[in-house]
């Protein structure tokens, strides 16, 4: 009796219900392409800060999935001397999270659409350089040479989770793997390349063919497919930050989908809403730090003093609505120093600029941002 995916007859040919998963789909699609309109408005400075703060969340997030944390400046150090951005003021990164960031931009070389077991190793090796993960010896840069069982609870009271294929099957496992990602890059009509990245990530996983960093292995070769997809090497969304928002679903669905009729279904799903939220949420930062942009130009004539500027940036970074309950006298007190009557003067001055907007009256006053100026492209 078949009891994990691999051993079931038609294994690797997964059963997917397509149906089910076009709307998710057509809503990723239209997401990824207003992302990469975006990108291709904010000028090239914002679009590498864009690229260094995506990158870094997908390292840091990725690392941590598999317990393992990284200093989120050594990370940002590492990716910004290789995109070329200043690193004053940032750590030296350790060799461990230089071999992150070297797999994570290999994966996203569009110029390189190629898989072959000898690129694999070489991610193994460079995310272990020192040939241990945690405490214990590992072979890096090879196929695993034992069993692979995933075990949960104390000794004599084990549940396996899951197993593997054996290990003498991982070089042929791999081999039909390493055809699919050909053909199905190839033919793009073929599979739809959000659920070329799904199953990559899936059937990696299931294969599990290294004694450690499965997962992280994984995770990059999503962000490879996606990047074929996109047709650029520009990450500006990061997938493993979502899935770490929701690591309890990740590990039960990967677990549910491996006990399963071969049918992948349900894996996919969760995969293309996990896209879908780190498309939203990337589209929501960039829009932000547009608007930061857009109301820093408009305002740009008109002159403030420092805790004018002060205050305008707080409400910014608050965002629009953000600020509980809106900004009261009292407030505004507890943020800039200065006596009462300069700080009346100064929320009136920025009133009669049209800066704030003032609602209420008496105890009731509340004042917020004029959020036109963060809507309208400055000209």
């Amino acid at each position: 009796m078949a009891k994990y995916i691999w051993q079931f007859p038609n294994w690797p040919n997964f059963n997917i219900d397509y149906e089910h998963l076009l709307p998710k789909l057509s809503r990723c699609h239209s997401l990824q392409g207003q992302l990469l309109q975006q990108i291709a408005s904010v000028g090239i400075d914002l679009e590498l800060e864009t690229q260094l703060e995506a990158l870094t969340q997908e390292a840091v997030k990725t690392a941590e999935l598999e317990g393992e944390y990284y200093n989120p400046d050594a990370v940002r150090s590492s990716i910004a001397r290789r995109l070329g951005l200043p690193t004053a003021g940032l750590p030296s990164p350790p060799r461990n999270v230089d071999g992150l960031v070297d797999v994570l931009l290999d994966a996203t070389d569009i110029d390189n659409p190629n898989l072959s077991s000898d690129r694999l190793k070489a991610w193994h090796a460079a995310l272990f350089p020192i040939g241990r993960s945690g405490l214990n010896d590992i072979e890096v840069g090879q196929w695993r040479s034992e069993a692979m069982q995933i075990i949960s609870g104390r000794a004599g009271k084990e549940k396996i989770h899951y197993e593997a294929p054996p290990a003498d099957r991982v070089d042929h496992e791999m081999n039909v793997f390493f055809e699919w990602w050909e053909k199905s890059h190839v033919d793009l009509k073929s599979t739809d390349p959000i659920i070329r990245a799904g199953i990559a990530h899936y059937w990696f996983v299931a294969i599990h063919p290294f004694d450690d960093g499965n997962g992280r292995i994984a995770r990059a070769l999503s962000d490879m497919a996606l990047a074929q997809s996109d047709g650029t090497t520009k990450r500006c969304y990061s997938l493993s930050s979502t899935i770490m928002e929701n690591r309890e679903g990740y590990y039960s669905v990967l677990e549910n989908t491996s006990n399963g009729q071969g049918d992948i279904t349900e894996w996919l799903s969760w995969f293309v809403d996990c896209l879908e939220a780190s498309l939203n949420q990337s589209k929501a930062t960039i829009e932000k730090v547009l608007g930061l942009t857009h109301f820093w130009q408009n305002i740009s004539d008109i002159s403030l003093n420092d805790r004018q500027i002060k205050v305008v940036k707080k409400l910014l970074e608050a965002g629009e609505g953000g600020f509980e309950g809106g900004l009261t006298a009292k407030k505004h007190q507890g943020m800039v120093k200065g006596s009462r009557a300069t700080l009346t003067r100064d929320l009136a001055d920025l009133v009669d600029k049209g800066i704030l907007i003032v609602t209420g009256e008496r105890k009731g006053t509340r004042y917020d941002l004029n959020w036109e100026f963060a809507r309208k492209n400055h000209h």
